[in-house]
C-alpha cells in the first residue's frame, strides 16, 4: 500500500478543494444573496440574527482558506464545530437522531473538517510552505 500512501498529499488536496467549494457556495448566499432573509432564518431556528452574517463570513472566507491551504487546521476546525452546533441546535432536533437523510450533509461536512483540522492541509499547500516547513527545520536542529 505504498502507493496509496505516495498518493496522500493529492487526497488531502482533493478534500480541501471538495470542501471548501462546498463551504464557500453555502456562505456566499448569506452575504451576498438577500441577507434579510438569512437573518430571519437564523433567528427563527433561536440564533441572534447577526449570526447569519458570522456563518456567512466563516463559510466563505473559511472555504477560501481550505481551497488554497493556508491556516487550514483553524479554519477546519471553526467549520467543524459550526457544523457540530447546526447539528446539535437544528438538524437533529427537527428531524430526530434516526433520520439521518436529513442531516447527512452538515454531518458529512463537520467530519471532513474535522478530518482536514487533525491532519492539515498536506504537502500541496501554502501551509507546507510556510508553517511546516518550520517546524521540520526546528526539529532537525534538536
Amino acid at each position: 500500500m505504498q502507493f496509496l500512501e505516495k498518493l496522500k498529499p493529492l487526497g488531502l488536496l482533493v478534500l480541501r478543494v471538495a470542501l471548501g467549494g462546498i463551504f464557500m457556495f453555502h456562505g456566499y448566499p448569506k452575504l451576498f444573496d438577500d441577507p434579510a432573509h438569512w437573518v430571519q432564518a437564523f433567528a427563527k431556528m433561536g440564533f441572534p440574527g447577526y449570526f447569519a452574517y458570522l456563518a456567512g463570513v466563516l463559510e466563505l472566507f473559511g472555504g477560501g482558506l481550505l481551497i488554497i491551504g493556508l491556516f487550514t487546521r483553524g479554519a477546519a476546525l471553526l467549520l467543524a464545530i459550526e457544523m457540530g452546533v447546526a447539528l446539535v441546535r437544528v438538524h437533529i432536533p427537527a428531524s430526530g437522531i434516526y433520520a439521518v437523510e436529513k442531516y447527512e450533509l452538515p454531518l458529512i461536512l463537520g467530519a471532513a473538517a474535522l478530518a482536514l483540522a487533525t491532519t492539515g492541509a498536506g504537502f500541496i499547500s501554502f501551509d507546507a510552505f510556510t508553517f511546516e516547513s518550520r517546524r521540520k527545520v526546528g526539529k532537525k536542529s534538536k
